[in-house]
């Protein structure tokens, strides 16, 4: 009975031990220090650097759609002369554009209401140009993922007809700031 009880505490003194000298043992730091002029970057780092990159980037697509691409002018017979999101923007000369604080003059298409007001998008399609078209969401009126590009006159939303294309999304509305 005497043994047991003397292992016992021998295997208390070890516990203890073990505990004690875990809380005094200093923590390692694991840094590498390099005087080389060309000091490599931590993968890690580098993509953390891409991706904050790519975020303040405003010609990276932030998600793609795939829709119907049509035209239309200001005075179709179901239009009513005005701009869905920005009612009081007069196109009724048959302006096309509008003049954006961060992507200058860009093109105006209407969507529907999952992309939202002010949202820039970016397509291509030789019916109207060899470069890529960009446009800003400021009407409605249609459905899905199609959008529909305000055009200078009947003519040409006539011979833009109907297609297919992908585009991309660049911004997301307008954010805090409030159109008017």
């Amino acid at each position: 009975m005497k043994r047991k009880f003397i292992i016992l505490i021998q295997f208390n003194i070890i516990i203890l031990f073990v505990i004690l000298a875990g809380n005094y043992i200093p923590l390692i730091e694991n840094k590498i220090y390099s005087d080389n002029i060309n000091k490599n970057v931590n993968l890690s780092t580098m993509a953390l650097k891409l991706d904050e990159f790519k975020e303040n980037d405003i010609y990276s697509a932030k998600d793609t759609y795939t829709g119907d691409l049509t035209g239309y002018v200001y005075n179709c017979p179901l239009c009513s002369g005005h701009l869905g999101c920005l009612y009081r923007y007069d196109i009724s000369d048959g302006k096309n554009t509008y003049d954006d604080e961060t992507y200058g003059t860009v093109n105006i298409v209407a969507s529907s209401t999952n992309l939202a007001c002010g949202t820039i998008v970016r397509f291509n399609t030789s019916r109207i140009s060899d470069e890529p078209i960009y446009a800003i969401v400021l009407d409605r009126g249609v459905a899905g993922n199609a959008l529909d590009f305000l055009s200078p006159d009947l003519d040409y939303a006539l011979n833009l007809g109907r297609s297919i294309i992908t585009y991309d999304v660049l911004r997301n509305g307008w954010g805090n700031k409030v159109e008017g």
